[in-house]
Protein backbone atom coordinates (compact mmCIF):
# COMPACT_ATOMS: atom_id res chain seq x y z
CA UNK A 1 0.00 0.00 0.00
CA UNK A 2 1.14 3.45 -0.64
CA UNK A 3 1.90 5.85 2.06
CA UNK A 4 0.23 8.75 -0.18
CA UNK A 5 -1.64 9.13 -2.78
CA UNK A 6 -1.68 12.52 -4.71
CA UNK A 7 -4.53 12.54 -7.34
CA UNK A 8 -6.40 15.04 -10.38
CA UNK A 9 -3.44 17.40 -10.68
CA UNK A 10 -1.69 19.23 -13.32
CA UNK A 11 1.92 17.46 -12.66
CA UNK A 12 5.45 19.05 -14.06
CA UNK A 13 6.75 15.81 -15.96
CA UNK A 14 9.43 16.59 -18.17
CA UNK A 15 9.24 20.05 -18.77
CA UNK A 16 5.87 20.24 -19.52
CA UNK A 17 2.54 19.76 -17.62
CA UNK A 18 0.21 17.07 -17.95
CA UNK A 19 -2.90 15.33 -16.24
CA UNK A 20 -1.34 12.40 -13.95
CA UNK A 21 -1.82 10.74 -10.26
CA UNK A 22 1.92 10.23 -8.11
CA UNK A 23 1.86 7.59 -5.69
CA UNK A 24 4.03 7.76 -2.98
CA UNK A 25 5.98 5.30 -0.75
CA UNK A 26 8.64 5.63 1.82
CA UNK A 27 9.08 9.08 1.11
CA UNK A 28 10.12 8.46 -2.24
CA UNK A 29 7.99 8.71 -5.93
CA UNK A 30 6.61 5.17 -6.25
CA UNK A 31 4.56 5.60 -9.03
CA UNK A 32 3.00 8.04 -11.81
CA UNK A 33 0.08 7.17 -13.56
CA UNK A 34 -2.92 8.21 -15.71
CA UNK A 35 -5.81 10.51 -14.38
CA UNK A 36 -7.95 7.54 -14.29
CA UNK A 37 -6.24 5.09 -12.52
CA UNK A 38 -6.41 4.89 -8.81
CA UNK A 39 -3.73 3.20 -6.24
CA UNK A 40 -4.77 2.35 -2.44
CA UNK A 41 -3.10 4.65 -0.22
CA UNK A 42 -2.90 5.60 3.38
CA UNK A 43 -3.52 9.51 2.79
CA UNK A 44 -4.83 10.70 -0.55
CA UNK A 45 -4.17 14.28 -1.29
CA UNK A 46 -6.66 15.21 -4.05
CA UNK A 47 -5.87 18.34 -5.72
CA UNK A 48 -8.97 19.18 -8.03
CA UNK A 49 -7.16 20.43 -10.86
CA UNK A 50 -4.37 22.33 -9.35
CA UNK A 51 -0.92 22.44 -10.76
CA UNK A 52 1.82 20.54 -9.25
CA UNK A 53 5.25 21.24 -9.16
CA UNK A 54 8.54 19.95 -8.08
CA UNK A 55 9.12 21.25 -3.94
CA UNK A 56 11.15 24.25 -4.71
CA UNK A 57 14.75 24.55 -3.71
CA UNK A 58 15.70 28.20 -2.02
CA UNK A 59 19.49 28.70 -3.43
CA UNK A 60 20.08 31.53 -0.46
CA UNK A 61 19.04 31.29 3.09
CA UNK A 62 20.02 32.87 5.92
CA UNK A 63 19.30 31.26 9.74
CA UNK A 64 21.66 33.28 12.51
CA UNK A 65 21.82 29.70 14.86
CA UNK A 66 23.87 29.68 16.77
CA UNK A 67 24.69 33.67 17.79
CA UNK A 68 21.58 35.70 17.23
CA UNK A 69 18.33 32.97 17.74
CA UNK A 70 16.67 35.98 18.73
CA UNK A 71 15.92 36.94 14.91
CA UNK A 72 14.87 33.11 14.36
CA UNK A 73 16.04 29.99 14.29
CA UNK A 74 16.23 26.89 12.41
CA UNK A 75 12.88 25.62 13.08
CA UNK A 76 11.23 29.10 13.06
CA UNK A 77 12.28 30.03 9.79
CA UNK A 78 11.68 26.46 7.89
CA UNK A 79 8.42 26.78 8.93
CA UNK A 80 8.07 30.12 6.95
CA UNK A 81 10.12 27.96 3.89
CA UNK A 82 7.17 25.37 4.29
CA UNK A 83 4.15 27.72 4.03
CA UNK A 84 6.40 29.51 1.12
CA UNK A 85 6.46 26.15 -0.76
CA UNK A 86 9.76 25.59 -0.16
CA UNK A 87 11.01 21.59 0.24
CA UNK A 88 14.80 22.22 0.51
CA UNK A 89 16.39 25.17 1.82
CA UNK A 90 20.57 25.94 0.76
CA UNK A 91 21.52 27.74 4.12
CA UNK A 92 24.39 30.71 4.03
CA UNK A 93 26.84 31.16 6.30
CA UNK A 94 26.30 33.67 8.55
CA UNK A 95 26.24 32.64 12.19
CA UNK A 96 28.37 32.79 15.18
CA UNK A 97 30.82 31.31 13.56
CA UNK A 98 30.04 30.59 9.93
CA UNK A 99 31.11 27.49 8.96
CA UNK A 100 34.82 27.85 7.82
CA UNK A 101 35.73 24.25 9.45
CA UNK A 102 34.16 20.60 9.67
CA UNK A 103 33.71 21.28 13.04
CA UNK A 104 31.44 24.78 12.99
CA UNK A 105 30.07 22.97 10.07
CA UNK A 106 29.32 20.07 12.38
CA UNK A 107 27.45 21.83 14.86
CA UNK A 108 25.68 23.80 12.45
CA UNK A 109 24.22 20.31 11.29
CA UNK A 110 22.91 19.04 14.74
CA UNK A 111 21.29 22.30 15.38
CA UNK A 112 19.68 22.13 11.86
CA UNK A 113 18.47 18.53 12.40
CA UNK A 114 16.79 19.02 15.46
CA UNK A 115 15.33 21.55 14.02
CA UNK A 116 14.03 21.80 10.34
CA UNK A 117 11.06 21.42 9.24
CA UNK A 118 12.16 21.50 5.57
CA UNK A 119 15.02 19.99 4.33
CA UNK A 120 18.34 21.56 4.16
CA UNK A 121 21.79 21.78 2.55
CA UNK A 122 24.68 23.83 3.70
CA UNK A 123 27.41 26.57 2.37
CA UNK A 124 30.51 26.49 3.59
CA UNK A 125 32.66 29.93 4.28
CA UNK A 126 35.14 30.43 2.45
CA UNK A 127 37.52 33.26 3.52
CA UNK A 128 41.09 35.23 3.36
CA UNK A 129 41.76 33.80 7.28
CA UNK A 130 41.77 30.20 6.85
CA UNK A 131 42.40 29.65 3.40
CA UNK A 132 43.91 26.15 4.36
CA UNK A 133 40.49 25.15 5.59
CA UNK A 134 38.41 25.62 1.79
CA UNK A 135 39.63 21.71 0.95
CA UNK A 136 39.01 20.04 3.94
CA UNK A 137 35.56 20.92 4.59
CA UNK A 138 34.81 20.47 0.86
CA UNK A 139 36.36 16.81 1.50
CA UNK A 140 33.94 16.01 4.38
CA UNK A 141 31.48 15.71 1.64
CA UNK A 142 28.65 17.49 3.27
CA UNK A 143 28.47 20.89 1.48
CA UNK A 144 26.82 21.86 -1.68
CA UNK A 145 29.03 25.16 -2.27
CA UNK A 146 30.65 27.79 -0.83
CA UNK A 147 29.83 31.51 0.03
CA UNK A 148 32.31 34.14 0.42
CA UNK A 149 32.08 38.34 0.38
CA UNK A 150 34.27 40.67 -0.64
CA UNK A 151 33.56 43.36 1.99
CA UNK A 152 34.81 43.60 5.45
CA UNK A 153 32.62 42.79 7.67
CA UNK A 154 29.80 45.42 8.69
CA UNK A 155 30.49 47.49 11.96
CA UNK A 156 29.94 45.10 14.71
CA UNK A 157 28.97 42.22 13.08
CA UNK A 158 32.60 41.31 12.68
CA UNK A 159 32.06 37.28 14.24
CA UNK A 160 29.08 36.90 12.13
CA UNK A 161 31.47 37.29 9.23
CA UNK A 162 34.67 35.51 10.85
CA UNK A 163 36.30 33.44 7.95
CA UNK A 164 33.88 34.60 5.48
CA UNK A 165 35.71 37.35 3.59
CA UNK A 166 38.31 37.88 0.86
CA UNK A 167 38.93 41.85 1.47
CA UNK A 168 42.20 42.18 -1.09
CA UNK A 169 43.17 41.16 -3.90
CA UNK A 170 45.82 38.76 -2.16
CA UNK A 171 42.94 36.90 -0.51
CA UNK A 172 41.17 36.75 -3.53
CA UNK A 173 43.90 35.09 -5.12
CA UNK A 174 44.64 32.51 -2.54
CA UNK A 175 40.97 31.69 -1.46
CA UNK A 176 39.78 31.18 -4.83
CA UNK A 177 42.66 29.16 -6.09
CA UNK A 178 41.96 26.80 -3.06
CA UNK A 179 38.43 27.10 -4.26
CA UNK A 180 39.17 25.98 -7.57
CA UNK A 181 40.98 22.92 -6.05
CA UNK A 182 37.38 21.45 -4.68
CA UNK A 183 35.52 21.52 -7.63
CA UNK A 184 32.34 23.40 -5.63
CA UNK A 185 30.86 26.34 -6.72
CA UNK A 186 31.51 29.57 -4.73
CA UNK A 187 28.94 32.28 -4.50
CA UNK A 188 30.13 35.44 -4.35
CA UNK A 189 28.49 38.82 -2.88
CA UNK A 190 29.78 41.54 -5.15
CA UNK A 191 30.35 44.90 -4.06
CA UNK A 192 33.27 46.70 -3.84
CA UNK A 193 34.10 47.25 -0.42
CA UNK A 194 36.16 50.66 -0.72
CA UNK A 195 33.93 52.84 -2.59
CA UNK A 196 30.96 51.62 -0.32
CA UNK A 197 32.88 52.53 2.38
CA UNK A 198 33.29 55.72 1.06
CA UNK A 199 29.77 56.46 -0.12
CA UNK A 200 28.83 55.79 3.29
CA UNK A 201 30.79 57.84 5.33
CA UNK A 202 30.34 60.72 2.93
CA UNK A 203 26.53 60.20 2.55
CA UNK A 204 26.21 60.62 6.25
CA UNK A 205 28.75 63.49 6.92
CA UNK A 206 26.50 65.52 4.13
CA UNK A 207 23.30 64.15 6.49
CA UNK A 208 22.03 62.20 3.41
CA UNK A 209 20.73 59.50 5.45
CA UNK A 210 17.23 58.51 3.91
CA UNK A 211 15.85 55.33 2.81
CA UNK A 212 16.91 56.39 -1.21
CA UNK A 213 20.52 57.38 0.09
CA UNK A 214 20.92 53.65 0.60
CA UNK A 215 20.62 53.11 -3.16
CA UNK A 216 23.08 56.06 -4.23
CA UNK A 217 25.69 55.22 -1.75
CA UNK A 218 25.71 52.09 -3.52
CA UNK A 219 25.57 52.65 -7.27
CA UNK A 220 25.50 50.07 -10.11
CA UNK A 221 29.14 50.75 -10.95
CA UNK A 222 30.25 49.22 -7.43
CA UNK A 223 28.56 45.73 -8.09
CA UNK A 224 29.48 46.07 -12.01
CA UNK A 225 33.02 46.25 -10.26
CA UNK A 226 33.39 43.68 -8.72
CA UNK A 227 31.73 41.42 -10.63
CA UNK A 228 34.42 42.11 -13.26
CA UNK A 229 36.78 41.59 -10.39
CA UNK A 230 35.63 37.98 -9.81
CA UNK A 231 35.50 37.20 -13.38
CA UNK A 232 39.03 38.22 -13.81
CA UNK A 233 40.21 35.70 -10.90
CA UNK A 234 38.36 33.20 -12.25
CA UNK A 235 40.31 32.98 -15.75
CA UNK A 236 42.76 32.97 -13.50
CA UNK A 237 42.26 30.49 -11.17
CA UNK A 238 39.84 28.41 -12.85
CA UNK A 239 37.56 28.78 -10.30
CA UNK A 240 33.56 28.09 -10.43
CA UNK A 241 31.53 31.06 -9.63
CA UNK A 242 28.20 31.87 -8.65
CA UNK A 243 27.42 35.91 -8.44
CA UNK A 244 24.83 35.95 -5.56
CA UNK A 245 22.20 38.47 -5.73
CA UNK A 246 22.49 40.11 -8.70
CA UNK A 247 20.77 43.40 -8.80
CA UNK A 248 21.39 45.09 -12.24
CA UNK A 249 21.22 44.57 -15.56
CA UNK A 250 24.60 45.55 -16.64
CA UNK A 251 26.45 42.74 -14.03
CA UNK A 252 23.84 40.35 -15.83
CA UNK A 253 25.00 41.21 -19.39
CA UNK A 254 28.91 40.41 -18.01
CA UNK A 255 27.71 37.18 -16.80
CA UNK A 256 25.61 36.65 -20.30
CA UNK A 257 28.73 37.70 -22.21
CA UNK A 258 30.89 35.72 -19.79
CA UNK A 259 28.37 32.43 -20.23
CA UNK A 260 28.99 33.01 -24.03
CA UNK A 261 32.70 32.91 -23.78
CA UNK A 262 32.69 29.43 -22.23
CA UNK A 263 33.26 30.23 -18.61
CA UNK A 264 31.70 28.29 -15.91
CA UNK A 265 29.71 31.12 -13.82
CA UNK A 266 25.90 30.81 -12.63
CA UNK A 267 24.24 33.75 -11.97
CA UNK A 268 21.46 34.43 -9.55
CA UNK A 269 19.32 37.07 -8.54
CA UNK A 270 16.09 37.59 -5.95
CA UNK A 271 12.61 38.73 -5.68
CA UNK A 272 13.35 41.94 -4.17
CA UNK A 273 15.54 43.50 -7.47
CA UNK A 274 12.43 42.03 -9.69
CA UNK A 275 9.15 43.32 -7.71
CA UNK A 276 10.71 46.31 -5.57
CA UNK A 277 12.72 49.54 -6.74
CA UNK A 278 14.10 52.27 -4.88
CA UNK A 279 10.65 54.22 -4.76
CA UNK A 280 10.15 51.34 -1.87
CA UNK A 281 13.13 52.24 0.20
CA UNK A 282 12.25 55.73 0.44
CA UNK A 283 8.73 54.50 1.47
CA UNK A 284 9.93 51.71 4.21
CA UNK A 285 13.21 53.02 4.55
CA UNK A 286 15.26 50.34 6.66
CA UNK A 287 12.91 47.65 6.45
CA UNK A 288 12.97 47.84 2.94
CA UNK A 289 17.03 47.82 3.13
CA UNK A 290 19.21 45.45 1.75
CA UNK A 291 22.96 44.65 -0.01
CA UNK A 292 22.97 45.62 -3.16
CA UNK A 293 20.42 47.90 -3.01
CA UNK A 294 16.83 47.88 -4.78
CA UNK A 295 17.15 49.50 -8.29
CA UNK A 296 15.59 52.00 -10.11
CA UNK A 297 12.32 50.51 -12.17
CA UNK A 298 14.00 50.49 -15.11
CA UNK A 299 16.76 48.67 -14.00
CA UNK A 300 14.33 46.31 -12.67
CA UNK A 301 12.79 45.97 -16.14
CA UNK A 302 15.98 45.37 -17.53
CA UNK A 303 16.44 42.50 -15.29
CA UNK A 304 13.68 40.72 -16.26
CA UNK A 305 14.94 40.62 -19.98
CA UNK A 306 17.43 38.12 -18.34
CA UNK A 307 15.46 35.63 -16.70
CA UNK A 308 13.40 35.77 -19.68
CA UNK A 309 16.54 34.80 -21.97
CA UNK A 310 17.80 32.41 -19.55
CA UNK A 311 20.85 34.24 -18.37
CA UNK A 312 19.49 33.71 -15.10
CA UNK A 313 19.96 30.43 -13.61
CA UNK A 314 18.20 30.36 -10.05
CA UNK A 315 16.42 32.72 -7.47
CA UNK A 316 17.08 32.34 -4.04
CA UNK A 317 15.29 34.34 -1.41
CA UNK A 318 17.88 36.14 0.75
CA UNK A 319 15.70 35.49 3.25
CA UNK A 320 17.33 37.57 6.06
CA UNK A 321 15.71 37.80 9.57
CA UNK A 322 16.32 40.65 12.22
CA UNK A 323 14.68 42.17 15.25
CA UNK A 324 12.27 45.34 14.78
CA UNK A 325 15.34 46.75 16.79
CA UNK A 326 17.95 46.41 14.34
CA UNK A 327 15.60 47.77 11.61
CA UNK A 328 14.53 51.20 13.42
CA UNK A 329 17.46 52.01 15.25
CA UNK A 330 17.76 53.47 10.76
CA UNK A 331 14.64 55.33 10.79
CA UNK A 332 16.86 58.46 11.17
CA UNK A 333 19.88 57.27 9.41
CA UNK A 334 19.16 54.11 7.27
CA UNK A 335 23.06 53.29 7.18
CA UNK A 336 22.86 52.48 11.16
CA UNK A 337 19.89 49.47 10.36
CA UNK A 338 21.14 46.00 9.36
CA UNK A 339 20.93 44.63 5.60
CA UNK A 340 17.90 42.40 4.88
CA UNK A 341 14.78 41.22 5.39
CA UNK A 342 12.27 37.87 5.13
CA UNK A 343 11.49 36.90 2.06
CA UNK A 344 11.14 32.48 1.38
CA UNK A 345 7.87 32.14 2.10
CA UNK A 346 7.24 34.68 -0.56
CA UNK A 347 9.61 33.85 -3.27
CA UNK A 348 7.27 31.03 -5.19
CA UNK A 349 3.60 33.50 -4.60
CA UNK A 350 5.69 36.45 -6.38
CA UNK A 351 6.73 34.37 -9.29
CA UNK A 352 3.17 32.73 -9.78
CA UNK A 353 1.85 36.09 -9.59
CA UNK A 354 4.45 37.09 -12.48
CA UNK A 355 3.16 34.44 -14.30
CA UNK A 356 -0.25 35.33 -14.03
CA UNK A 357 1.03 38.97 -15.13
CA UNK A 358 2.14 37.07 -18.56
CA UNK A 359 5.47 38.19 -17.39
CA UNK A 360 7.57 34.66 -17.00
CA UNK A 361 6.19 31.49 -18.27
CA UNK A 362 5.26 28.60 -15.67
CA UNK A 363 7.59 26.42 -16.76
CA UNK A 364 10.73 29.11 -16.78
CA UNK A 365 9.63 29.41 -12.90
CA UNK A 366 9.87 25.94 -12.35
CA UNK A 367 13.58 25.78 -13.85
CA UNK A 368 14.67 28.93 -12.09
CA UNK A 369 13.16 27.51 -8.59
CA UNK A 370 13.52 23.78 -9.10
CA UNK A 371 15.17 22.31 -11.72
CA UNK A 372 18.15 24.92 -11.92
CA UNK A 373 19.14 24.40 -8.54
CA UNK A 374 19.06 20.71 -7.91
CA UNK A 375 21.20 20.20 -11.14
CA UNK A 376 23.92 23.28 -10.61
CA UNK A 377 24.34 21.77 -6.64
CA UNK A 378 24.45 18.37 -7.42
CA UNK A 379 21.20 17.15 -5.86
CA UNK A 380 19.21 16.04 -9.01
CA UNK A 381 17.34 13.63 -9.22
CA UNK A 382 16.83 13.77 -5.91
CA UNK A 383 15.39 16.91 -5.49
CA UNK A 384 14.12 19.19 -8.02
CA UNK A 385 11.76 16.71 -10.33
CA UNK A 386 9.18 14.44 -9.98
CA UNK A 387 9.97 10.90 -11.59
CA UNK A 388 9.87 7.47 -9.65
CA UNK A 389 12.81 7.06 -7.46
CA UNK A 390 12.97 10.91 -6.31
CA UNK A 391 12.06 12.42 -2.85
CA UNK A 392 8.42 12.62 -2.84
CA UNK A 393 8.72 16.58 -2.41
CA UNK A 394 6.08 18.69 -4.13
CA UNK A 395 3.84 21.97 -3.92
CA UNK A 396 0.42 22.88 -5.17
CA UNK A 397 -1.36 25.69 -5.91
CA UNK A 398 -3.83 27.57 -8.66
CA UNK A 399 -4.16 30.69 -9.59
CA UNK A 400 -8.36 31.17 -9.20
CA UNK A 401 -7.62 32.11 -5.95
CA UNK A 402 -6.22 35.08 -4.88
CA UNK A 403 -3.79 35.91 -1.74
CA UNK A 404 -3.28 38.99 0.00
CA UNK A 405 0.16 39.15 2.13
CA UNK A 406 -0.28 39.93 5.76
CA UNK A 407 3.51 39.67 7.64
CA UNK A 408 0.75 38.73 11.09
CA UNK A 409 0.52 35.08 9.51
CA UNK A 410 4.52 35.25 8.52
CA UNK A 411 5.76 31.86 10.06
CA UNK A 412 9.11 33.81 10.55
CA UNK A 413 10.49 34.95 13.92
CA UNK A 414 11.36 38.34 11.98
CA UNK A 415 7.26 38.75 10.76
CA UNK A 416 7.52 42.23 12.14
CA UNK A 417 9.57 43.45 10.05
CA UNK A 418 8.35 41.81 6.90
CA UNK A 419 6.70 44.55 5.20
CA UNK A 420 7.71 45.56 2.14
CA UNK A 421 5.15 43.08 0.77
CA UNK A 422 2.74 43.76 3.11
CA UNK A 423 -0.72 43.76 1.76
CA UNK A 424 0.06 43.44 -1.69
CA UNK A 425 -2.63 41.06 -3.41
CA UNK A 426 -1.12 38.18 -5.31
CA UNK A 427 -2.43 36.32 -8.27
CA UNK A 428 -2.18 32.98 -6.97
CA UNK A 429 -2.63 30.59 -4.12
CA UNK A 430 -0.46 28.14 -2.74
CA UNK A 431 -2.36 24.90 -1.23
CA UNK A 432 -0.12 22.39 -0.06
CA UNK A 433 3.57 21.76 0.55
CA UNK A 434 5.08 17.97 0.87
CA UNK A 435 8.58 17.12 1.55
CA UNK A 436 9.37 13.14 1.49
CA UNK A 437 5.70 11.95 1.36
CA UNK A 438 4.81 14.21 4.55
CA UNK A 439 2.12 17.20 3.76
CA UNK A 440 3.62 20.00 5.80
CA UNK A 441 1.51 23.10 5.07
CA UNK A 442 -2.45 22.80 3.79
CA UNK A 443 -4.12 26.15 2.60
CA UNK A 444 -1.81 27.88 4.30
CA UNK A 445 -1.38 26.42 7.58
CA UNK A 446 1.92 24.28 8.08
CA UNK A 447 2.09 21.52 11.06
CA UNK A 448 4.07 22.90 13.57
CA UNK A 449 4.99 19.08 14.94
CA UNK A 450 7.04 18.96 11.60
CA UNK A 451 9.92 20.06 14.03
CA UNK A 452 12.85 18.24 13.20
CA UNK A 453 11.35 16.23 10.50
CA UNK A 454 13.74 18.01 7.73
CA UNK A 455 17.01 16.13 6.86
CA UNK A 456 20.37 17.48 5.36
CA UNK A 457 20.83 16.84 1.98
CA UNK A 458 24.47 16.18 0.52
CA UNK A 459 25.45 17.06 -3.04
CA UNK A 460 26.17 13.23 -4.93
CA UNK A 461 29.18 11.72 -5.26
Amino acid sequence: MLDLFVKNAKVFLEGKFAAANIGVKDGKIASITAPDIYEEAKEALDLGGQYLIPGTIDTHMHVRDPGHIERGNFYTETLAAAAGGVTTIMEHPISIPPQYNVEILENRIHRADTQCVVDFCFYGAAGGEFPEEITKIAKDGRIVAFKSFLHAAPEGREQEFKGLTMANDAELLVGMTELAKTGLLCAFHCEDNDLIQYYSRKFQEEGRTKGRDHALSRPVFTEVESVRRILSFQELTGARVEIAHVSSPQAMQMLKEAKAQGKEVYAETCPHYLFLNEDDLEKFGPYAKCNPPLRTQDLVDGLWEYIKDGTVDYIGSDHSPFTEEEKTRGLENVFKANAGFPGVDLRLPLMLDAVADGKVSLERVVELLCVNPAKIFNIYPQKGVICIGADADFVSFNFEHHTIVDKEKNYSHAKAIAVPYDGKELKCQLTSTVVRGRVLMRDGVVDESAKAYGQLVCPQK
